[in-house]
């Protein structure tokens, strides 16, 4: 009995409904979603299409064909100087990724229009310019993936 155990747990937390912190279960109105974007290229419309289609949502082209429309209202990413030395020069930047969106299912609103902001700091050196624009443009990935993460747990709370 005692080589059972685990499975019998498995079993047990599978049945309750128990799934792993970060797993994604869309609702079954976003069988076939849309993703009404301004801006098909950005980072985070990349990213999330393929959370979507690894979570088993059959992304469509058009609202018609969709049992449900993800808007992206906007999309803003950009960076702020946090700090400066004594002559005046930036020292420490803080790079942001701004999401706007919500959900809806023909009239029937699923989630009402949210705002995301998520930042992170890095500080800067003029003598290592590259390897800095190249940490910049990998906080921007990480940024992305964590709204992300964020807006596919909010819709998995519905």
């Amino acid at each position: 009995m005692s080589r059972f155990a685990p499975f019998l747990l498995l079993g047990l937390l599978a049945g309750c409904g128990f799934q792993l912190q970060g797993a994604f279960t869309a609702p079954a109105a976003m069988e076939r979603t849309y993703i009404d974007a301004g801006d098909r290229h950005s980072l985070f419309y990349r990213d999330l299409r393929h959370a979507l289609q690894a979570a088993g949502v059959d992304v469509v082209e058009s609202r018609a064909a969709s049992t449900a429309t993800l808007s992206i209202l906007s999309d803003d990413t950009g960076q702020r100087v946090l700090s400066v030395s004594a002559r005046n020069v930036p020292t420490e930047y803080e790079v942001y990724y701004t999401i706007r969106y919500a959900l809806d299912q023909g009239e029937r609103q699923w989630l009402d229009p949210q705002t995301l902001t998520v930042t992170r700091n890095y500080t800067y050196d003029p003598t290592l310019v590259l390897g800095k624009a190249r940490e910049e443009d990998q906080l921007r990935e990480s940024l992305s993936d964590d709204l992300v993460r964020l807006v596919l747990k909010q819709i998995s709370a519905l």
